[in-house]
Parts: structure tokens; C-alpha cells; sequence
């Protein structure tokens, strides 16, 4: 996928685990785990705003757009 989650490195700059995180934004740190991994299919701006709120980031700093070799498109 061309879109990476960097939510563990944000993470680990601010010394937070994963668990305390969850609980802060009110979700599980099963579905936190998934996004974490980069398997969620979407993510909730109000969650995403939440993690943004917790982690005192931007948007940009847990979201990365690298696009696959499949996925450029021809000029």
C-alpha cells in the first residue's frame, strides 16, 4: 500500500505506549494495533484528530504517502 502509518515511531518519540495511547483516545488497542500496522482500510478523522491531540503531532507526522511501483501512474 502507498500510504504508511508511522504511529509507532510517533510513539516511540514520545515515549508513549501503545496501550496508554488506546485508552486515552477511547478505542481498543486491538483496532489501535491494526492502524498501527497498517491494515486498517480507514481511519476516523475524529480518531485521527484524537491521536494528533495525545501525541501533540500533525496529521503529516503519522501519514506518509510512497507510492508502490504498481501504483505510479505513466506521464
Amino acid at each position: 500500500m502507498a500510504i504508511i502509518i508511522n504511529l509507532d515511531v510517533m510513539l516511540a518519540k514520545r515515549k508513549m505506549r501503545s496501550n496508554e495511547l488506546a485508552k486515552l483516545i477511547g478505542i481498543t488497542e486491538q483496532n489501535l494495533s491494526v492502524l498501527k500496522n497498517g491494515h486498517a482500510k480507514a481511519v476516523k478523522l475524529s480518531t485521527l484528530e484524537a491521536i494528533c491531540t495525545h501525541l501533540n503531532c500533525q496529521p503529516g507526522d503519522l501519514l506518509e504517502y510512497v507510492p508502490d511501483k504498481e501504483s505510479e501512474f505513466p506521464h
